[in-house]
Order: structure tokens, then sequence, then C-alpha cells
């Protein structure tokens, strides 16, 4: 029989503790109260508590010195802040500080209970910090590859960031595997079961867009002939993923931060506000703040959504994993394509660590695909790989390498881009519907490349 949970109610106003512990014990959770920073430290001493909910003034100190005690004393003890209406700020500070979510004032019950119930979850007996980390690195291991300490410590922030329900920026360079970031923050988290949505947000056309994160009502602009759920709600009590947010124009990034701040949306057409759980991960491969700088991206939003900042590793940064990358995504390719090549050789495998990979994971995918395919031996060659900085048999680079670093890396990837999407057309014989599904994204996606590069789609 499992133990009923226990909550600590921190809160000097005794009609709002009165509020929580009726709101909480409907919910089968027993409570105990404290009115002072010091009356909860010694109840925390002597109670076995599951969630923490605290206000954010209190006689003797605040809500943030709280979460900082119960960081540093009971870190698997998830902790939540009451702020004033409209008070992002604390609540950004709260969670930087180690909450596990916030609540504002006047606190709504049915958010409550979903953050209470996402708590919660946590709560399942933890292993010893050892095992823990042993564990955890082994269900990793086919999802994050590599052993390097850059990697290590990676994966080592994705256990703890997935405990927490604060907004995470991503931050790497494109093909570095942000998306496979956020998902693991997904997965090892309380929102597990539920929805993970990912969205492109520079593949969405701007006119479209208000209504891809929202929603509309039937009738509410040419061709609305139903009403339909938007990103936010088919995201709901899971984690949306907006990977390439820079590229939002200003004018939907002020509804995307109210969406966020109010976690509340309204669809297209409607006049009711529509109450959302969901978690919030964004990434971008340029530098946020230089744009904040520029007057491209807001800076509020900015602050909003990158609460908490992780970086994803260059490929250039961990060469030591190459070798085990390489390995890997031979033999998921190999079977994929039903191709007995499993190995590569030593002269092919010096090649790609002495290549830097603009592309990073992305492209020594497709150069070991493209491999795979000339091949014709039982295990890849350096000639195989066609690397501009491919090691010849004789030990000099290949001439093409200083070509290449003459171009700026937007330039190069763009092209790499391009001439992917035209070899797709080319193969499914100018089919964009085909060639969309062969290079692995949406139509929609494929329209707004082809419009990207002035690809006639007439």
């Amino acid at each position: 029989m499992s133990k009923t949970p226990l909550a600590l109610i921190v809160d000097d106003e005794p009609d709002i503790l009165q509020l929580l512990g009726i709101t909480l014990s409907r919910m089968d959770i027993n409570t105990q109260k404290a009115e002072t920073l010091t009356q909860a430290k010694q109840l925390l001493e002597v109670h076995d508590f599951d969630f923490c909910l605290t206000d954010m003034r209190l006689p003797d100190g605040d809500g943030i010195d709280l979460i900082k005690y119960i960081q540093a004393n009971y870190n698997q003890l998830p902790v939540a802040l009451i702020t004033a209406h409209g008070n992002m700020e604390t609540a950004i500070d709260a969670m930087k500080a180690g909450a596990f979510d916030f609540l504002s004032k006047p606190v709504d019950l049915t958010a409550l209970r979903n953050l209470i119930k996402n708590a919660l979850k946590l709560n399942k007996p933890p292993p010893t910090k050892k095992e823990s980390l042993a564990e955890s690195t082994t269900k990793m291991k086919k999802q994050l590859i590599g052993d390097t300490d850059v990697m290590k410590a990676l994966k080592q922030t994705i256990l703890k960031l997935a405990r927490s329900q604060a907004p995470v920026y991503i931050n790497g360079e494109s093909g570095t595997g942000k998306e496979m970031v956020a998902k693991l923050i997904h997965q090892k988290g309380p929102r597990a079961n539920k929805p993970f949505v990912a969205v492109n947000c520079g593949a969405i056309p701007s006119e479209l867009m208000e209504s891809e994160f929202f929603g509309h009502v039937k009738g509410s602009f040419t061709g609305a002939v139903s009403d339909n759920k938007g990103l936010f709600q088919a995201a709901e009590g899971g984690t949306l993923f907006l990977d390439e947010i820079a590229e939002l124009p200003l004018p939907m990034q002020v509804k995307l931060l109210r969406a966020i701040q109010e976690k509340s949306i309204r669809p297209v057409g409607s006049d009711k506000e529509i109450g959302v759980d969901t978690r919030i991960l964004s990434a971008s491969h340029k530098n946020l703040l230089s744009l904040v700088n520029q007057g491209d991206f807001r800076q509020d939003l900015f602050y909003r959504i990158n609460v908490i900042e992780i970086k994803v590793p260059a490929l250039r940064e961990r060469k030591a994993d190459i070798p085990k990358l390489t390995q890997y995504l031979l033999e998921q390719l190999s079977a994929a394509h039903n191709i007995e090549i499993n190995s590569v050789s030593d002269e092919a495998l010096l090649a790609l660590s002495q290549y830097d990979f603009p592309g990073n994971i992305r492209e020594l995918e497709n150069t070991l695909e493209r491999a795979l395919t000339l091949s014709s031996g039982e295990s890849i060659s350096a000639e195989d790989l066609s690397l501009p900085s491919a090691i010849t048999s004789n030990g000099i680079p290949s001439s093409d390498l200083s070509l290449r670093n003459q171009q700026p890396l937007d330039e190069f990837l763009a092209d790499i881009e391009k001439n992917e999407i035209l070899n797709a057309l080319e193969e499914t014989k100018g089919n964009k519907t085909k060639a969309a599904k062969l290079l692995g994204i949406s139509f929609r996606a494929m329209r707004y490349k082809l419009e990207k590069i002035g690809y006639d789609q007439d």
C-alpha cells in the first residue's frame, strides 16, 4: 500500500494556508503548515515531505531563501513558489535558484493541481547518487553517444533539468542534436507519458503562425472550416519544443511571450482564453543575445525562455567520440539500407577524426550514408568518404579544404541544404511531396525551403 503524499505549505496568511490545505486534502495529500521560514526549516528536519509550496514574502525571509535552503539540504524535494501576479522576474529568479515551478496570485486551482501532479511523479524513492548516474548513463547511451567530459557533463545536466519545469534554452550549432537533448529532458521528467511536440519556427509561414501555435475556431478566416487545436494544446500536459526560435517575427514573439507568462492562449477568432499546461523548451543555432542587442529579438522573451541555458557541444569539440558515433551510425544506416558494411578502415577513421564537421553529427551521418552507397568493399575507405579534408593515401590533405574554409559557414551549410533539396527533387522527378518525405521534412517545410532557395514551384 503506497503512503499518502505529504506536502509542506509555507505562507504567513492563515486564510491562504487553509485554502491550500483544503485543496490538497481533496487530492488525498496530507499537509504540514508553516507561517515563517524558521518554522519551515524545523518541519523539514522532522518530516519526509514529497512536495513544498511556499509564498514569496515571509516574516523572516522570502521564498527564494527557502528554495536555496532546500536545494542545499533536500535537493530531491520539489518546491514551487507563489508569486504576485505578473511578477515574472521573481518567478525567473526562483527557477534559477532551483524551484520546480511557480504559480501567480490569485492561485488558479486547476494549475495548482497540475503542478502538484507533475511534482509528485518525481518522488519515487531515488537510488544512491552513484547508482543514479550509472543507470542514467546506460539509458542515454543509445541516445547521446559519447564518453568525453563534455558529453558526461551534458548527460548530468539533462537529468537535473528534467526534474524542473523551468523553461530551458538549448544552444548549439546546426546538426549537434538539440532536438535529441530536448526529447531527453522531456523523457526523463514527470511529463514523459504526455506529448512531446517539436516545431521548427522557421518552417511556418508568418501568416499562419498564430493559428499554428494557438489554434483557430471555425469561420475565423477563409478556409477555417472547423475548429483546430494549435501546438500549445497538442502539447497539453507535455512539452513544446520551439526549434530555431530566432526565426519568429517580432509580432509573434509578443504573442508567444504572453502565452508563456499567462499559461493561457486565445485561438484565432475566439473571445475566450484557454489555460494550457505545457513546458517550453527552445533552441537556436544563432546567438540570441546578439539578436536582442540588434533589436531583432525581444529582450523580455529572451529572459523568459532563457531561464536556464544548456549548450550542446559541436562535434569538433568532442572528436574523441567520433569512433563510437561512426560505428553506431554505420550500424543504423547499414540496417536501414540492407547493406552489409559495418566497419571503416583505419585511414577513413583518421580522416573523419581530422575533419571539423561544420554540419556536426548530421553531416557525419550524411557522409557515412553517402560513403555506404559508394563503397564497393567490405568496409568504408577514406576515398569513399569524399571529405574536403580527407587524408589521401600519401598523407597529404586534400586541397579542397582550404577552398571550403574561405566560404562563410552559413553559406556553406546553405549550399549543402540546397544541393540535398535539388537532389531529392531530381530523384523524385520533381514530385515535391515525395521529395519532402525523402528528406524527412513536412510538405509545408519543403515549400518554405523551396521559396528560400528561389525554386520555381509552378
